[in-house]
């Protein structure tokens, strides 16, 4: 399978060859040609399956086939709405290297800057555009932009959208749609609150589902330390040391233990840099920057700051703090084992994370396997032992009152409900 077996036109194919891609990701696949048929589409895709060009290559070539019919009008014809800043850069980003031999206009809105530069985009005209909830709301209420002519929705990392309590947000600008559009629906899980979402905006669409739903990745190798939270630190530059790790993703749970650890990295001679809420865009793009250019060894993020973060050849990812919502882990090791390629995912457990262990362990399936010889294993008693994954002792069956057996419950499973 090849892209030219997508039936894309040449500058598009062109535009691929040049960024180096000559073969489809499952994603990839089976995504285009739904969307090229205008259908709507409901994908449960992880991240770093390469999902942005499976929404941003179709629409392009949409819009290309089909010029404005007022040239002078300079409404927005396609919207990718999408949580983090730094997703919304990192898609944009793509939809100007896929886009590069077609004349389609695109922007990226987002907070935490200046809405000067932005406005001043989008008064030129604007194709395609890529935003985050809030300042797309915020320059609607200004009366700035229109909705009102968008012909293609992308809603991306709707669980992440959930996660971040963004949903009623994503629900406002959803009424501000025209009824007649074509929907995309992007998520890495499938609660059923999204379900609920997806349910609200696609109509009879098609459904792609490369990996099951809050499954990790294959190729990812999946380690667990047992250690005391003070010695956390000391275990990451060891291993850092040890097995001369080039670059790697460390995720804390806050901003402060995000900066409190670059600085006992920096201590140890270990080139690090903190990204996260508090930090200025440009401040989070020059560390991002450093990172991909490998003049910064060890980034250090929280979960909202790393969303969206698209690293090459990134072989080791860090939970140096456990998420205490399972989900997130899936996220997190997702940024590592990307495009086909393997990554190891690291996770430092603390006694007081065991239970968040267990979850993580129930959701995708399998234990983590333990690695117990190292210099600062815990001495808790559970530290020796690898966590396994608890279920319920079977409770009696109980009858009501008329003596009958209670109904059984019916859960949502992922995929099986029809949308």
């Amino acid at each position: 399978m090849t892209f030219e077996s997508l039936n894309l036109i040449s500058p598009i194919l062109q535009a691929l060859k040049e960024e180096g891609y000559s073969v489809p990701t499952p994603i990839q696949h089976q995504a285009i040609p739904k969307v090229l048929g205008r259908r709507d589409l409901l994908a449960c895709a992880q991240t770093g399956t390469g999902k942005t060009a499976a929404f941003a290559v179709p629409i392009l070539q949409l819009l290309q086939g089909s010029p404005r019919q007022n040239k002078s009008s300079k409404s927005i014809r396609a919207l990718i709405l999408t949580p983090t800043r730094e997703l919304a850069i990192q898609i944009n980003d793509s939809i100007a290297a896929y886009g590069k031999h077609l004349p389609i206009r695109h922007t990226v809105i987002f907070g935490g800057v200046s809405q000067h530069g932005q406005v001043n985009a989008l008064s030129r005209g604007i194709d395609i555009l890529t935003a985050t909830p809030g300042r797309l709301l915020d320059l609607i209420q200004q009366g700035l932009l229109s909705l009102e002519q968008v012909e293609y929705f992308v809603l991306d990392e709707a669980d992440r959208m959930l996660d971040m309590g963004f949903i009623h947000d994503v629900r406002r600008v959803i009424r501000l749609l025209p009824r007649e559009r074509q929907s995309l629906f992007f998520s890495a899980t499938m609660p059923p609150e999204i379900v609920d979402l997806a349910e609200s905006i696609l109509r009879n669409p098609e459904q792609v589902a490369v990996t099951p739903p809050s499954s990790t990745v294959d190729r990812i190798d999946q380690q667990l330390y047992h250690v005391e939270k003070t010695q956390k630190k000391n275990l990451l530059i060891h291993l850092m040391r040890e097995m001369a790790i080039p670059t790697a993703l460390v995720f804390t749970r806050t901003k402060h233990g995000a900066d409190r650890l670059v600085k006992d990295l920096l201590k140890a001679g270990i080139s690090a840099e903190a990204i996260h809420g508090n930090k200025s865009q440009n401040a989070r793009q020059r560390a991002l920057s450093n990172f991909k250019a490998r003049t910064t060894r060890v980034l250090v993020a929280t979960d909202i700051a790393a969303r969206g973060i698209d690293i090459d050849e990134l072989s080791h990812v860090f939970n140096y703090e456990i998420p205490n919502i399972p989900e997130t882990y899936v996220h997190r090791i997702g940024r590592t084992g990307r495009a086909g390629l393997s990554g190891i995912a690291i996770s430092f457990c603390e006694p007081e994370e065991k239970a968040y262990i267990r979850d993580i362990q129930k959701l995708i399936g399998k234990p983590i396997p333990v690695v117990s010889e190292h210099p600062f294993a815990s001495m808790s008693a559970f530290a020796a032992q690898e966590i396994k994954q608890e279920r319920p002792a079977p409770q009696p069956v109980q009858q009501n009152r008329q003596g009958q057996k209670p109904k059984k419950q019916r859960y949502f499973t992922g995929m099986n409900r029809s949308v």
